[in-house]
């Protein structure tokens, strides 16, 4: 699919924590919400959102995404395995299969109050 950097929101959650997992991505103004991940803590719920995001985008064919997101330690993490580095597994192989095959990616830390994501999690909560 040709044209510009796509921007794709990501965020995961657990209540209580650790807890059962959910996640969301944001995709061009559309929320795509992820139950049923299992039960764990936010770290890996966190991460489990990244790769809900970056399988979506590979299955819609997108070649240049950066992924957004307000976990600081997961986005440091992802950005560091993309550059060659390690991180907490399975997490970090899944990223490197993903990519391999993938989109060119970056992924950058957002403020809370930016992450669609977050915001999509939050209102779902609320109903």
């Amino acid at each position: 699919m040709a044209g510009g950097r796509t921007k794709i929101y990501f965020d995961g959650g657990c209540r209580p924590n650790p807890g059962r997992m959910e996640a969301a991505v944001v995709v061009r103004g559309e929320a795509h919400l992820f139950d049923d991940m299992g039960e764990g803590g936010s770290f890996d719920a966190e991460w489990l959102a990244l790769l809900e995001a970056l399988d979506l985008a590979c299955r819609i064919g997108l070649e240049d995404v950066v992924l957004l997101g307000d976990a600081l330690a997961v986005v440091n993490e992802a950005q560091a395995v993309l550059d060659g580095g390690s991180g907490r597994e399975p997490h970090a192989t899944r990223l490197r299969e993903l990519v391999a095959g993938g989109p060119s990616l970056r992924v950058r830390w957002i403020r809370r109050g930016q992450n669609l994501a977050g915001i999509a999690l939050d209102r779902r909560r609320l109903r």
